[in-house]
């Protein structure tokens, strides 16, 4: 049964890596996940994760946070934009993961990811526009920050979600040896 559990806690991982390139809390929910397990496997299981493990894939997953944000915001500063930008950047990327995922791309398995990340930048782009519109800044002004924010999006995402990958492969070895 240990072997079940273990191959259950591994795809649960792996599941919630995917949920990085919707925007969600992909690497704090693989942290839920370590916790739960280590809590739940017998310390002297084969198994069995330790509570250090955990403690390193919860640093892991706030350097993610950290770098997905410093990304998106950097790439709104880069091109002059204002904190009004860089807010409605974040709160167009959100909306534009969740509208997405929905609508989808024509590429089979991948396309709902795909079109998730692609619409959180774009959502990002149309935000940062709006935000430096707001603020009274000119089409072209505004085109740049945007451009910046999608761009910083797309590898603030990609940066989490390596991190990401990198939390999914010390989860697999811990339960492994």
């Amino acid at each position: 049964m240990t072997f079940v559990w273990a191959v259950l806690f591994v795809l649960a991982m792996l599941a919630f890596w995917l949920t990085n390139l919707l925007g969600l809390a992909g690497n704090w929910m693989i942290v839920a996940a370590s916790a739960f397990y280590a809590w739940w496997m017998p310390a002297d299981s084969r198994a069995a994760i330790g509570w250090p493990v955990v403690a390193v894939m919860a640093s892991l997953a706030l350097l993610g946070e950290l770098v997905e944000l410093t990304a998106s915001a950097a790439g709104v500063r880069k091109a002059g934009g204002s904190r009004r930008g860089a807010v409605l950047a974040l709160v167009g990327s959100v909306i534009g993961a969740m509208a997405g995922m929905f609508v989808g791309l024509p590429i089979p398995v991948i396309g709902s990811l795909l079109a998730a990340l692609l619409f959180a930048g774009l959502g990002a782009l149309l935000g940062a526009m709006l935000g430096e519109s707001m603020k009274g800044r000119s089409f072209e002004a505004s085109w740049q920050v945007g451009q910046a924010a999608f761009w910083g999006r797309l590898l603030g995402t990609f940066a989490k979600t390596l991190i990401g990958a990198v939390m999914v492969g010390i989860g697999t070895a811990a339960v492994v040896w």
